[in-house]
Parts: C-alpha cells; sequence; structure tokens
C-alpha cells in the first residue's frame, strides 16, 4: 500500500503536491505539539526582537515547507536524470571545482531542501556522504535506494566514522557534510549560532585540515514549484588554526543563510540542547 501512495504522490502535479503539503502542514503543526514546542523555542531565541505572532507565523510556515520536503522526497527519489535538473536548478557549479585543484568538502546546511540538494549534485560529480539509518525500515530502504543512483555515491554509515571519508576526500571525491546539528558536547565546541551559545561539532574544520580540503556551501532553497541549490565561493581552514574560530565561521555563514528564509531551516531539531556548564535547558 505504502508503494503505491508514494507512487500516486511521484504523479501529482507540482500545484497539487504543494495543497497537500499545505493541508499536512497545517495538520501537523496542531497535532505535533513537542516539535511545535521546539521550533517556536528555537526561533524566539535566534529572533529575540520578534513578538509571538511573528514567531507562529513563520513557525506555521516552517511545517508547511517541512511537510512538502517530506513529501517531494518520494518524488526526488523517483526522478530520472532529466526530471531531477528540472525540479531543482542548480547555480555556482564553477564553484564545486577550484582552479587550485584541491579537493572538496560541500558544507549542506539543515534548510529543507537538502535532499532534493543533495540528489542533484550527485548529477554533476561522485560524491562521499556519512549516512544515519533511519528509524523506519522502510523509509531508510527508499532513502538509500533514492541516495544511490546516479554517479555511484559512496553513502558511509556514522558509525564507521570519518577516516575513510578522510581517505577519500584527499583522493578527489567531493564529500557533501551536513554538521550543523546538536550531536553532544563530544568532539564539538560551544560558538555563536544566531546570538545563542551551540555545541558544534568541529569535524568540518578537523576534515578540512586533515585533507586541504576547500569547504564549499551550499543551500538547497524550496521555491514556489521546485527547489534552487546554490553552491557559494569556498574557503580554507588552515592546519594550525584554532578549531572555534573555523566552527564560527561555519556558524556565521549558515546564520547569515538563516536571515535570508528563516522557515526553510529545521526549526523542529533541538539545536541547543546540549548547554554549557551550569546553564539549564532551553526546552520544556
Amino acid at each position: 500500500m505504502a508503494l503505491i501512495a508514494l507512487s500516486g504522490l511521484s504523479r501529482l502535479s507540482p500545484f497539487n503536491r504543494m495543497a497537500l503539503s499545505r493541508w499536512v502542514g497545517h495538520i501537523l503543526w496542531v497535532l505535533a505539539r513537542r516539535r511545535r514546542s521546539i521550533a517556536t523555542t528555537n526561533l524566539g531565541l535566534c529572533f529575540p526582537t520578534w513578538d509571538r505572532t511573528q514567531i507562529d507565523s513563520v513557525a506555521r510556515k516552517h511545517f508547511v515547507f517541512y511537510a512538502r520536503a517530506f513529501l517531494d522526497r518520494f518524488v526526488v527519489w523517483r526522478a530520472n536524470e532529466t526530471q531531477c535538473r528540472a525540479i531543482v536548478a542548480l547555480e555556482g557549479l564553477e564553484n564545486l571545482r577550484p582552479t587550485d585543484g584541491r579537493p572538496v568538502i560541500v558544507l549542506a546546511p539543515h534548510f529543507l531542501g537538502l535532499d532534493a540538494g543533495g540528489v542533484r549534485i550527485q548529477l554533476e560529480t561522485q560524491i562521499v556522504s556519512m549516512y544515519s539509518r533511519q528509524g523506519n525500515p522502510f523509509l531508510d530502504e527508499l532513502a538509500l535506494a533514492g541516495r544511490n543512483r546516479f554517479n555511484a555515491p559512496i553513502l558511509i554509515r556514522r558509525s564507521e566514522g570519518i577516516i575513510r571519508l578522510a581517505k577519500l576526500v584527499k583522493k578527489g571525491i567531493p564529500a557533501y557534510f551536513l554538521p550543523d546539528m546538536d550531536l553532544g558536547s563530544r568532539d564539538a565546541v560551544f560558538a555563536d549560532f544566531m546570538g545563542q551559545k551551540a555545541a558544534t561539532v568541529t569535524s568540518l574544520v578537523r576534515l578540512a585540515q586533515l585533507t586541504q580540503a576547500t569547504v564549499v556551501p551550499m543551500v538547497t532553497w524550496m521555491e514556489e514549484t521546485g527547489y534552487r541549490a546554490r553552491l557559494y565561493p569556498g574557503w580554507r581552514h588552515p592546519k594550525d588554526e584554532d578549531l572555534l574560530l573555523g566552527v564560527q565561521r561555519m556558524n556565521d555563514f549558515i546564520a547569515e543563510r538563516v536571515r535570508e528564509a528563516p522557515e526553510q531551516y529545521l526549526w523542529t531539531h533541538r539545536r541547543f540542547k546540549t548547554r554549557p556548564p551550569g546553564e539549564p535547558s532551553v526546552y520544556q
């Protein structure tokens, strides 16, 4: 039944998928009370000048975008190359190939269009990426199949660690890297993010220092009927750079993009779950 439903979803027009997304998003806003609380708490922390009306308005839009991103996954995961190029426009491809020939790490922050951008970039090059197992076995199988179709991507489970990833980056395979979630205090520093101290893993900086790779940010924006993935000019992390300074550079870049489209960032994640010593939880 699930496969039949997903097949039917992939045949819906973009207009009808958007209508369905609005319906599902509004239902999630009402029923997903815990995620709603996390989202509004995060927005209140990151946009302290907003009143409750502004916070709720952006959070409601976020749930609609969240629903759309989830539903669109099953379209993107089934799309052929021609369809994928039509669904996801790609800008800044020249930034993916630095003129100095250095390896590349694609920094992909957790904007809701992340999955669509990840599939789209595979049309241009082989990539290697860390992979977390989905809680639902059916979705896990679908995700692996959908993300494993173009240019033989290499998906490494997080349990395997970062060493294999580093070796492949050194060989010239770009890494698609998602380091902007709170994974606890291990291998993390407290860097500023949107005015808050956020436990941020240092893995991006350490990987860039180890491989001498260029970090090329990529943000995938959701537009009216499709997606626009943009690769930005890259930067490097010297081997002697302080980890906190390097992580702060990443957080500052992400914060700038968040302010451009706040409803499209992943606010339902407890980004400030890990607190500096002595500070209480910000979540109820």
